[in-house]
């Protein structure tokens, strides 16, 4: 757990070294972290706009419209980043603009999901489109864990599946898939002797991938949840023996100062 949050602090220290120059010109134009978020969330409802009308206009093998809905989220994502460095480097920091950002966020994905889900059930991928409300459920749960649990005064930021990786495995896949379709065909379908339906098609390369994040967000969501267990267990075992000091030593102190008042009557 360590070595995979090392990799990504590193990572994303990485990221910010690139992006760092885009958002000082970003500071000089004066756009503020809550803008750079808001941003960010208009982008993400042009991703959902984008599979609507691919789901009600575009045809089954056409998928060209997944590609660029994948692009669209990896740019709508990138704001994602940009608003905390703005806060940082601009020290603009305030936590109206945390809560901000975290509402937003939460927005921001189910709207993608919305579109995502939309599209599979209008081209008919029903089992996919399952798969793909449950990664919703796994997505907001695993952001829900972490905010209760840090209600509690409990730090919660492992698993795999957080909100960058997510983005990053959507978008991307979503791109290598429209991608695909121009070379191999958005009708290809790969089948096994023996077998009477097809193992594999163009569109798994979108819906495989949506299908593993079903099951890896809730199982990020059940890690972060039992992680909080173990956390509180300690912390209560922590806290109780000096929750019991200082109630014998206010006891004492009582006893002391009515003992005292009883002798000088």
């Amino acid at each position: 757990m360590e070595q995979q949050t090392s990799i990504r602090t590193n990572l994303q220290l990485g990221i910010y070294k690139v992006i760092d120059p885009f958002v000082k010109v970003l500071i000089k134009l004066g756009l503020t972290p809550n803008a750079v978020t808001s941003i960010g969330f208009v982008l993400n409802i042009g991703v959902a706009a984008i599979f609507i009308i691919g789901g009600e206009e575009g045809n089954r093998g056409d998928l060209s419209y997944i590609g660029w809905a994948g692009g669209l989220i990896l740019f709508a994502g990138l704001f994602d980043m940009l608003d905390g460095q703005v806060a940082r480097l601009g020290n603009m920091k305030s936590t109206f603009g945390a809560l901000y950002d975290s509402v937003l966020d939460r927005y921001s994905e189910l709207i993608m999901f919305f579109g995502i889900c939309y599209y599979l059930v209008a081209q008919h991928y029903f089992l996919s489109s399952i798969f793909a409300f449950i990664a919703l459920i796994g997505s907001m749960m695993v952001s829900y864990v972490r905010a209760r649990a840090e209600g509690l005064g409990i730090e919660c930021k492992g698993g795999l599946m957080q909100r960058p990786e997510r983005v990053v495995t959507i978008g991307l896949f979503a791109i290598i898939c429209g991608v695909s379709s121009q070379y191999i065909g958005g009708n290809y379908k790969l089948y096994v002797p023996g077998i009477k339906y097809h193992v594999f098609e163009t569109m798994s390369i979108f819906t495989i991938p949506i299908t593993l994040l079903a099951v890896l967000t809730n199982i990020t969501a059940f890690n972060r949840l039992r992680d909080a267990k173990k956390a509180l267990s300690l912390k209560k075992k922590i806290t109780s023996p000096i929750d019991e000091i200082i109630y014998y030593i206010f006891i004492y102190c009582f006893l002391l100062l009515f003992t005292r008042k009883q002798k000088r009557r």
